[in-house]
């Protein structure tokens, strides 16, 4: 009996290594080695005309590549195109298996590529193209587009037989590609609704106190009209806001931003613009552009192509309307970022 123990505990034994064999077979053994060169990390720098900072951006990679088979390597690129080149020649040197860049410089876009190209070294890119590279970026157009829509839909639902004006309302002079698209989809969005309403660009250069002053004024010329304001990002939402307060205009006027960072969204104990509980602000909402978890959206993609699988020339950010019917779901009122 004891011998028959034995030998069955013995063949027991080997299957379980036998399974256990299989299972790291079946698994990725290796590591890889991938650089992240983000576009700007200096303190207080906002990225792509929103809310959100490099430090962010950042922390979502960090965040998300601990579950995956990555080691990371980190670049700032500081907003500087000859510093982003110097960062892809040292991931170069350090010889990654794979180069994320996030930079906005065309020219030294190309020659990052060219770089990595020489190397060997597969390259993906972050909303600037590099010639001949995978690209994951945001659909501006798409994004303004949702928000001149829902501006459109507010106003044909709540002031059918009222005289509307619309504007949109911050750093209009931008002369960047991404704010330029989101101007043109607004406008798109606000005339598929609409088809006869025309918005007017009222210009904050990018201070968000200018943003309220601006409106103010405008606000003051506007009597007897209902106002919608297509705000190009959540600081100058969150001023046309006191604006709309101040001059006493709450009730003819509604507001939907671009990006909803935190600033709208909240923390679990910051305040929340965006709240169930909040259904008579001004604001009805924000297009959000998920920039706190692009860590979460690019490396699997990364992780795709390391594995030598096809992945698309370009994967497109799916925006959303942030509004107090969908806060809590896509930002659960616990810290969980």
């Amino acid at each position: 009996m004891t011998a028959f123990r034995m030998k069955r505990r013995h063949f027991l034994l080997a299957t379980l290594a036998v399974i256990s064999a299989k299972r790291v077979a079946g698994a990725d053994p290796r590591h890889f080695r991938v650089a992240f060169a983000n576009l700007n990390e200096e303190p207080g720098t906002r990225i792509d005309g929103l809310g959100f900072t490099g430090a962010e951006i950042r922390r979502s990679f960090e965040l998300a590549s601990r579950s995956l088979p990555l080691d990371m390597i980190y670049y700032d690129n500081g907003g500087d195109a000859e510093k982003a080149v110097g960062n892809a020649r040292d991931a170069v040197s350090s010889k990654v298996d794979l180069l994320i860049e996030y930079n906005s410089d065309a020219k030294a876009n190309a020659e990052i590529g060219r770089q990595l190209k020489t190397a060997g070294i597969p390259l993906l890119a972050v909303n600037y193209s590099i010639p001949g590279v995978p690209l994951y970026t945001a659909d501006n157009i798409a994004a303004g587009r949702i928000a001149g829509q829902a501006l459109g839909k507010f106003a044909k639902e709540n002031w059918p037989d009222q005289t509307l004006v619309a504007a949109i309302l911050g750093d209009v002079s931008d002369p960047g590609a991404a704010v330029t698209a989101r101007i043109q989809g607004l406008t798109e969005g606000l005339r598929q609704e609409l088809p006869d309403l025309s918005p007017v660009q009222l210009d904050s250069a990018g201070h968000s106190v200018r943003a309220g002053s601006v409106l103010a004024k405008f606000l003051a010329i506007q009597t007897r009209r209902k106002i919608l304001v297509a705000a190009l990002d959540d600081a100058s939402a969150l001023a046309a806001k006191s604006a709309v307060e101040t001059a006493g205009r709450i009730s003819d006027c509604v507001i939907v931003s671009q990006g909803a960072d935190r600033s709208i969204h909240g923390g679990a104990s910051e305040k929340k613009e965006i709240d169930p509980a909040n259904r008579g602000s001004v604001i009805l909402g924000s297009v959000a552009y998920f920039f706190d978890r692009y860590g979460y959206e690019i490396l699997p993609i990364a992780l795709r192509m390391l594995r030598g699988e096809q992945v698309p020339p370009q994967t497109l950010t799916k925006h959303v309307l942030i509004s107090a019917k969908n806060v809590f779901v896509e930002y659960p009122p616990v810290d969980m970022n």
